[in-house]
């Protein structure tokens, strides 16, 4: 079997890590922001040990090829998009899906969006996105994530981020090495920007939902075709560390209710970089659910 460097979609190319046993069960890593594909170089050899394959892209913003302009082109359909272009490349009919932070927010789209192409999913840091609604308007969870809202405007993040970016990473406990890595990475031409383009992308994706929202009949027409999608039922693990600075526990605790399937919280004495620091924990976390194979 050939390995994959790259795959394409849209004339965009992705940088991706295929490693591990060419006849295992594959499982797909989604890296957040502002990472890359070696946020998970501490988690895949204990795949690989035990006989999976291991499929990590350099995700829409962060592989050089794949930088495209305008906030609407980093919308959650098309990064899910992307990762279902993955499989495809990879000749992968089904897959374990894992992601963390922004990879997170892609598996639970992926999941909503295509469930026969997966046999399971871990999410890692990242609430269910309804969790995470109702905590902003019923708690804390706004004022944890007040950087939202500055990444969404034009120009001004990427004048006043980058200078505190580091020192910003380190302190919520992202390791040096990692950040140093990130930070390279992120300098590289457009990187910054383009990363940026997830969080722009939220407020695309508000302004064309609200009018809908304020129209019942749209509303109706809406909740009419949500009802008649495929549904994710499958089994789902969510790893939450307690010292978490962007993603507090009422969102965490609450995402078990839009879970239909089988369903694990794993909470860790530990920060948002979990991938990072806990490699070993979210490890046996995607084995448990990769066990019973694809």
């Amino acid at each position: 079997m050939t390995r994959l460097r790259t795959f394409e979609r849209d004339g965009l190319v992705f940088d991706v890590r295929d490693e591990g046993p060419a006849d295992g069960d594959v499982v797909v890593l989604l890296h957040g922001f502002p990472q890359d594909a070696t946020a998970w170089d501490q988690v895949v050899p204990h795949l690989h040990a035990a006989g999976l394959r291991t499929l990590a892209p350099d995700q829409r913003g962060y592989s050089p090829g794949a930088r495209p302009s305008g906030r609407d082109a980093y919308r959650l359909r098309e990064v899910v998009a992307d990762t279902i272009a993955l499989l495809d490349a990879a000749g992968a009919e089904r897959a374990h899906i894992v992601g963390h932070d922004w990879g997170g927010a892609v598996v639970w789209a992926a999941t909503a969006r295509y469930p026969e192409r997966f046999a399971s999913a871990v999410v890692v840091s990242t609430p269910h996105p309804a969790a995470i609604g109702h905590a902003t308007t019923h708690g804390l969870q706004a004022l944890r994530s007040w950087y939202i809202g500055l990444f969404q405007l034009p120009v001004v993040p990427e004048i006043v981020v980058p200078p505190g970016l580091g020192a910003a990473l380190r302190a919520s406990g992202l390791p040096a090495d990692r950040t140093e890595h990130y930070l390279r990475r992120m300098r590289e031409p457009g990187a910054f920007s383009a990363a940026l383009g997830w969080y722009r992308a939220l407020g695309s994706g508000l302004a064309r939902t609200l009018p809908r929202l304020l129209d019942p009949r749209d509303a109706r027409r809406a909740n009419d075709r949500a009802r008649e999608r495929p549904h994710w039922e499958g089994p789902t693990t969510y790893v939450w560390g307690r010292g978490d600075v962007a993603l507090g526990r009422a969102a965490a605790e609450r995402t078990g209710r839009f879970v239909r399937g089988e369903y694990r919280f794993v909470e860790l004495d530990a920060g948002h970089w979990l991938p990072e620091t806990r490699p070993v924990d979210v490890a046996e976390a995607i084995l448990e659910r990769a066990g019973a194979g694809v």
